[in-house]
């Protein structure tokens, strides 16, 4: 999928008029058709199944949908499972560009990624109260990188105290193996199922205590999609399964140097200390000589999240990079608007570029998260930062893991957290 782009001066991408707030609308059953016929193929192909449990529990709706979030296929999954009841969808406000009107009428409103957003909470309510209609959303917010859950946002059941519906949990199998993030848009052969279950009743939400709802949410956001394909001896023998897997394994787990990795074909290689692990058809990775520091994936990610750790700790983490910079004001087309330099160090991220027209600085605690991507739009591996105003879309031109900075935006955040806490 790409995005529609304009090159302009960056005074023309500023002085776009900002979209006008429109509330989410209930799709018409047309429009609900043409999703679910147009999702046929994709689903066809991947075999799909699914099974559901505790729906008699869940009343009539509308509801709360809450769903993991691993690929595109994601939507395709829910309007197979969902139809032909009406909902609307929590979407990021970059898959508006050049296809507003036709978003909305499929029930789209979109919402800015990690950036504190009471509309978007009054809209969710509208679309339950005055719209009646559920509401579909990703509480992840971003695609996972490892295939394991990324953070959720603290008291969402705050959140569902409020909303006071019914809460409904899609949870995929084998979606993130079909077409995992870091492998370039190549498809596997692999089937895809989901499970369908109600959460927590109306009654279930009330009776519980905040916290008791937090760590529900957060059980139910626990897996390993590694693990899960190691597990059930899921096959993905194509000959391109390890193609981008340095975007994940930025670091060298035997001589500790960065950026010099390469996945290609079936291998993951060093070129700093010549090292190569195999990457067999289970998802498990063998060194060719030596020993296999992290044969699970996400382990070696998890040991990259503590190396971030401690650079932060010890004050040595530093990102400084050349950058293209792109921004979205409104939603007829991303502009590109020039060069620019992006730094993130323990004070948080600071953008400068445009020929000195540009300075955006972006506190630690500007969010729990970071929207960084690979491969966005077919244009590039990106790291998105911005607020309510503005957001500004960054394309490293150098070897720069976005992995290892949305680790460092995560940590930062807890540790400035604490640190406020025990003022």
């Amino acid at each position: 999928m790409k995005i529609k782009t304009k090159q302009v001066p960056y005074e023309v991408a500023v002085a776009a008029e900002k979209p006008q707030h429109l509330r989410p609308k209930k799709p018409s059953m047309l429009f609900r058709t043409l999703v679910r016929v147009a999702a046929s193929f994709d689903l066809h192909a991947v075999k799909f199944s699914y099974t559901q449990s505790r729906m008699d529990e869940a009343g009539d709706g509308p509801y709360l949908i809450f769903m993991n979030h691993s690929s595109f296929v994601d939507l395709e999954i829910a309007s197979k499972i969902l139809f032909p009841k009406p909902y609307v969808i929590v979407t990021t406000c970059d898959g508006f560009v050049g296809k507003e009107g036709f978003m909305r009428k499929i029930g789209c409103f979109p919402t800015q990624k990690f950036v504190p957003d009471i509309t978007l909470i009054s809209d969710i309510r509208y679309a339950l109260q005055k719209e009646k209609t559920s509401v579909l959303m990703y509480p992840e917010a971003s695609y996972t990188f490892d295939g394991c859950a990324t953070p959720l946002p603290r008291k969402l059941g705050v959140l569902l105290k409020k909303l006071d519906v019914p809460v409904l949990m899609i949870k995929t199998d084998g979606a993130f193996l079909r077409d995992p993030l870091y492998n370039g848009l190549q498809k596997r052969n692999v089937k895809v199922s989901a499970h369908l279950t109600c959460l927590l009743t109306q009654a279930e939400i009330q009776e519980k205590s905040v916290a008791e709802l937090d760590k529900i949410l957060d059980d139910t956001f626990t897996f390993d999609n590694f693990a899960r394909q190691y597990e059930t001896k899921t096959v993905v023998d194509e000959p391109f399964r390890a193609d981008g897997l340095e975007r994940i394994l930025y670091r060298c787990a035997h001589c500790n140097t960065e950026g010099k990795t390469e996945g290609k074909g079936t291998a993951l290689t060093c070129h700093a200390c010549g090292k190569t692990y195999e990457m067999d058809e289970y998802g498990r990775l063998h060194a060719t000589a030596g020993e296999t520091e992290f044969p699970h994936i996400p382990d070696w990610y998890r040991w990259e999240r503590d190396c971030v750790r401690q650079e932060l700790e010890n004050g040595t983490y530093k990102l400084d990079t050349a950058v293209d910079i792109a921004i979205l004001s409104d939603y007829k087309a991303l502009y590109q608007v020039g060069e620019g330099r992006l730094l993130h160090t323990t004070d948080g991220f600071h953008l400068t570029g445009c020929d000195g027209k540009l300075d955006y600085r972006q506190s630690p605690l500007h969010s729990y998260g970071l929207y960084a991507d690979y491969y966005w739009y077919e244009l590039g591996d990106m790291i998105c930062i911005g607020d309510k105003a503005r957001q500004y879309y960054c394309f490293p031109k150098e070897n720069v893991p976005v992995a290892k900075a949305r680790l460092a935006a995560e940590e930062l955040y807890k540790r400035k957290k604490k640190e406020k806490k025990a003022k």
